[in-house]
């Protein structure tokens, strides 16, 4: 028998690593259309630990050198969007890169996460600049080529840039979601029923409910009625879909108290009054700002270890992610 929810969770992030898409320039390899790389700290030497990553430069892959002219969205009068050379160069490279996105991704499509590099108008995930046919005016309104197609290929994927990883809540955010996508593709890949989705979402829950409490309702009947589906792919693949978009929401400094006073009442018969204040202090000090998610939620484990509950010790709300990454502590 466990000792403590810690326990229990240090066992799910144990064995192989998590496949995770990333433009190769961000792993500090010289592809970049000047020669250079935009080496990323945080997936090279902290999330590589948990990390297989499958890199792809698409300017290279259709063909281009390094360094090379650099690249540029253009909207054309019609509001179609191009990718050209930024120096004037003839050329359309529209078709060439959209051909091998489809075929990348068709071909390599067994991601729990994908981090791109911010900016590109290949990889870019939001606010590439867009130009008019004439060079002038640029909108930061865009999406990279590749990356569109890698959403619209895959819109319950994670998908963040590297500028945009270095703000704690999108970055714990993130990994949240490659985790519990991780967790889930395991689970369609062995022995799949619909009593396991049912676990997998029970497991969930009080995650779920920290991060949107209207979707988290939703999801709860969804589930509810998973007999009207015949087809259990078809409800897999909505599931993910309503899953991964509920995660995406960030989870609110309200929502984890709620969260955690639900939790607290689990403890009510066991423990003393001081306890119990103490708890609610730790709660309260959280919502106000004055603690950070970790302090609350490391009194609520020692008490899990001193009075087991079997609900309480599966949910994925406590341990998301390995300790050692160490996101929640200032959050």
């Amino acid at each position: 028998m466990f000792n403590s929810v810690t326990d229990i969770h240090k066992n799910n992030f144990v064995g192989k690593k998590i496949i995770v898409g990333i433009s190769t320039c961000l792993l500090g390899n010289n592809v970049r259309f000047d020669g250079g790389h935009k080496r990323f700290h945080l997936a090279v030497d902290e999330l590589s630990d948990y990390f297989e990553y499958q890199s792809a430069c698409p300017e290279m892959a259709i063909g281009l050198p390094t360094p090379r002219p650099a690249l540029r969205l253009v909207k054309s009068n019609s509001g179609e969007i191009a990718l050209k050379f930024s120096n004037g160069s003839e050329g359309d490279l529209t078709e060439k890169m959209n051909r091998y996105s489809v075929e990348y991704l068709e071909k390599f499509n067994q991601f729990s996460g994908y981090i791109v590099c911010a900016k590109s108008p290949s990889c870019g995930l939001e606010r590439v600049r867009v130009y008019d046919p004439i060079g002038n005016g640029n909108r930061k309104a865009g999406t990279g080529i590749f990356t569109e197609n890698l959403k619209k290929m895959m819109p319950w994927l994670p998908i963040e840039e590297d500028g945009r990883l270095n703000d704690p809540h999108i970055r714990e955010n993130f990994v949240i979601r490659v985790f519990a996508l991780d967790e889930l593709n395991e689970l369609r890949m062995n022995a799949f029923t619909r009593q396991s989705l049912i676990d997998f979402h029970t497991r969930y829950k009080l995650l779920l409910l920290a991060h949107s409490q209207p979707l988290y309702r939703e999801l709860g009947r969804f589930v509810a009625n998973n007999k009207e589906w015949h087809s259990l792919e078809a409800f897999f693949d909505e599931y993910r879909n309503r899953f991964m978009t509920l995660l995406q929401h960030q989870a609110t400094r309200r929502n984890h108290t709620n969260v955690l006073m639900h939790v607290q009442g689990y403890f009510k018969r066991y423990l003393t009054s001081n306890q119990r204040q103490a708890l609610s202090q730790l709660i309260l000090e959280y919502r106000q700002g004055i603690q950070p998610l970790l302090a609350p939620l490391t009194l609520i484990n020692h008490y899990l270890s001193e009075h087991p509950d079997n609900y309480l010790s599966k949910q994925r709300y406590f341990h998301p992610y390995p300790q050692s990454l160490r996101l929640r502590y200032g959050l």
